[in-house]
């Protein structure tokens, strides 16, 4: 532990933590405060900490150019979809290698987080015939299956934290009492583990809304764009770049998962810090 007893080291403590924060939320000031900084000023070789003359232009332009909202649709369906198959998925594989004893259940689970050794751009190489072959490619369900190969690992190993956690008195008296698994499970263990589910919920939502990569290399078809590849092929280019509407179009984009993360963020902490206390 450090001691902070002395006014030097409070000090030194102190400075570090607003260089901390200062790393941390300086960019999103920066996102906000260009968002409102007309073009004047936003290209000046000066740089302005806060805008001198506040205009909404960059959120009309980011609204009317594009196809925002179609955009917003799709990220919403597929993040939204694959977080819940994600979370499906997990829920019951999490419970399965902590509260039963099989053959090989160690290996697979070895196995199963081995696939986050590998950058998910590689995953992407082994994907991309796979949903070819299926007939999947520019499709909203072969973006969203694809989402689930990287994100149902650490799923199933933050389940498996929680479940462990979870007393296996109760459950052998509801097997003494003539219960069945899955009643056990929907009835008895699920109840209590909604900080577990809503923490992977959010992790698949969060990972799958904020992709480039695989939403660029699956999805081709204009309507069919989630908001990423969206805003880049609409602000960016070779020719020029739009920073203002660029910066007014992110922050319509952050805000679903801002709103989602302040009304669950005391189950999402409750869920991260479960599995790490015995």
């Amino acid at each position: 532990m450090f001691d902070l007893s002395s006014r030097l080291a409070k000090l030194a403590f102190g400075a570090v933590s607003i260089a901390i924060a200062l790393f941390l939320f300086f960019p999103i000031y920066w996102l906000v405060i260009s968002a409102f900084k007309p073009n004047a000023e936003l290209y000046r070789i000066v740089p302005t900490l806060y805008p001198h003359d506040p205009v909404l232009t960059h959120f009309a332009t980011a609204f009317g150019r594009g196809n925002l909202m179609q955009q917003l649709r799709n990220s919403l369906t597929v993040s939204g979809s694959a977080a819940a198959l994600n979370t499906l998925l997990a829920i019951y594989a999490g419970y399965s290698f902590a509260k039963f004893r099989y053959g090989g259940r160690r290996l697979v689970m070895i196995f199963l987080l081995s696939a986050q050794v590998f950058p998910f751009g590689l995953l992407l190489i082994s994907l991309y015939p796979i949903v070819t072959d299926l007939g999947l490619i520019d499709t909203r369900i072969g973006l969203t299956l694809s989402y689930i190969v990287f994100a149902l690992p650490v799923s199933t190993y933050m389940f498996y934290s929680y479940f462990t956690q979870v007393p296996s008195e109760m459950i052998e008296a509801a097997r003494a009492d003539g219960a069945g698994e899955l009643r056990i499970f929907h009835t008895i263990v699920l109840p209590v583990s909604i900080p577990a589910v809503v923490t992977v919920f959010l992790y698949g939502f969060m990972w799958s809304w904020n992709d480039l990569l695989y939403a660029m290399t699956l999805i081709v078809s204009e309507d069919k764009r989630t908001i990423g590849p969206g805003m880049l092929l609409a602000y960016l280019n070779e020719v020029n770049s739009d920073w203002g509407g660029a910066m007014a179009a992110s922050i319509v984009a952050s805000a679903p998962i801002v709103i989602a993360f302040a009304f669950l963020q005391r189950w999402f902490i409750q869920g991260v810090t479960a599995g790490s206390v015995k």
